[in-house]
């Protein structure tokens, strides 16, 4: 198995203090509030980071801590080698504003060339809803929601499916309005970010919702600002998606 090294640079800048976007990349409950499963950070060089979804933990040693300024870790390697390594570098801009800087590195197998191409496209995607989180939802942290929905034949049913569950034409544009039922409690909401057929965000007053799809399979990847017991909001979701799906 060809095995491939990779590095991608990302930058944006945020409206957010050095010290907000350090909380939000460096610390579980941060990171849980913008990117992917349930996280926990051992706070320090050489300490361990790892991250939960659908019951299983991938873990990764803390590389760089330096509070405020660079934060860095890197998973542990499978047993074809392939990795990944991710560095944040924080710069204090004048107003308030921060510039960040994501470093993605590591090594691919297998179909490198399909991972490279959802990893470029992907990255930004997650910087967008970092900065949703920190713009909009300042000092709070959220409950992960994540689920999976069954598989279809191909990315463009589900993109058509999940169009129709929200309310939303096909031809989706940022600023759209969302209306949905969702254990019988109507959801209103606005399209933050759009990737068709592949990333759908939705922010509400209480939540940041992101669909995110590849090959037929569509998954969740909520953050939830209140008071929700994560077990009950995961089945309420999966029943959701079962329906929209259908």
């Amino acid at each position: 198995m060809t095995a491939h090294e990779f590095e991608l640079t990302h930058d944006i800048t945020l409206e957010a203090t050095p010290e907000q976007v350090w909380d939000a990349i460096a610390t579980g409950p941060g990171i849980d509030s913008w990117f992917m499963g349930r996280n926990e950070v051992e706070p320090r060089e050489g300490g361990t980071a790892s991250m939960t979804m659908f019951g299983g933990t991938s873990g990764a040693t803390i590389t760089g801590w330096e509070p405020g300024r660079r934060f860095a870790y890197r998973g542990t390697p499978g047993e074809d080698g392939a990795y990944m390594a991710f560095e944040y570098l924080i710069e204090g801009r004048d107003g308030g504003s921060t510039a960040l800087r994501l470093v993605h590195s590591g090594i691919l197998t297998g179909d490198w060339e399909s991972e490279y191409d959802a990893l470029k496209k992907g990255n930004p995607l997650y910087l967008r809803s970092l900065a949703q989180y920190l713009e909009h939802f300042p000092g709070r942290t959220a409950v992960p929601v994540t689920v999976f929905g069954g598989q279809l034949p191909d990315q463009e049913t589900v993109w058509a499916k999940l169009t129709t569950a929200v309310g939303l034409a096909k031809d989706v544009g940022e600023g759209d309005k969302v209306h949905f039922t969702l254990g019988g409690e109507r959801v209103d909401g606005v399209v933050d970010t759009v990737l068709e057929p592949s990333f759908l965000g939705v922010r509400t007053d209480d939540a940041l919702l992101r669909f995110v799809g590849r090959g037929g399979v569509i998954v969740t990847g909520h953050h939830v600002f209140a008071d929700v017991d994560p077990a009950e909001a995961e089945q309420a979701w999966s029943e959701w998606l079962a329906k929209a799906m259908a």
